[in-house]
């Protein structure tokens, strides 16, 4: 696509198939470029440090090193090369997710989503937003409403910063936040980057855990 950057994407699933299949799907679009394939976790992470791609779709259960571990090293403090590692699994175990989530994973996919959707995915990932698929979604919400973790006050949110954080949670890109709020798109990565610093978070999908776990989004939102 002229004029847009292209992603540069790898590809770390057991499976050559599933491998094949994600490629083939991205290979078409024209602002994204699979630059490499790695078949367990410690290969990820050497391709990872060849090739420093933009976004990673990693599955879960891997040989020789999961994908929870690999993300866990991408995502550490002092890492060469951070690209933003979206999870895309079978798997769509609460325990699972809640580890992805803490371990630092900027989107979730299942392997049966379709193309529309892994393509969503790798662009938001890029753009520096989240999607995760609408039946994760439900279960991570389930489940970071019931964790036994004590609640945070909302309070040291401003309420702008709140309605961000709210739509956020909801699955919207910070171009549709924009578009609900009627502010610019810059205004509302200036509000998020403000929650990430008050709340500690890394990434959305963290803010959107924080929301999950405190009530500020649920069935009756």
């Amino acid at each position: 696509m002229e004029g847009r950057p292209v992603i540069r994407v790898l590809l770390a699933d057991d499976q050559e198939i599933v491998r094949t299949g994600m490629a083939m799907i991205l290979s078409v679009e024209d602002d994204i470029d699979v630059v490499a394939h790695a078949q367990d976790g410690l290969r990820a992470l050497e391709m990872v440090e060849t090739h420093r791609p933009d976004v990673v779709l990693m599955d879960i259960r891997m040989p020789r090193l999961d994908g929870l571990d690999a993300l866990r090293h991408l995502t550490r403090p002092h890492a060469a090369h951070r690209p933003q590692v979206v999870m895309v699994t079978t798997f769509d175990d609460e325990d699972y997710l809640v580890r992805a989530v803490e371990a630092g994973a900027v989107g979730f996919i299942l392997k049966d989503s379709g193309p529309r959707l892994l393509v969503e995915a790798v662009r938001a990932a890029a753009a520096g937003d989240s999607l995760v698929s609408p039946s994760i979604t439900v279960r991570l919400l389930r489940r970071f409403r019931t964790v036994s973790a004590r609640p945070e006050p909302a309070t040291r949110l401003s309420p702008r910063e709140r309605e961000v954080v709210v739509l956020l949670a909801g699955g919207l890109t910070n171009a549709e936040i924009a578009a609900a709020l009627t502010i610019t798109v810059g205004t509302v990565k200036t509000h998020l980057t403000n929650v990430q610093s008050k709340l500690g978070a890394r990434n959305r999908v963290e803010i959107a855990a924080w929301a999950w776990r405190n009530g500020l989004v649920g069935p009756e939102t």
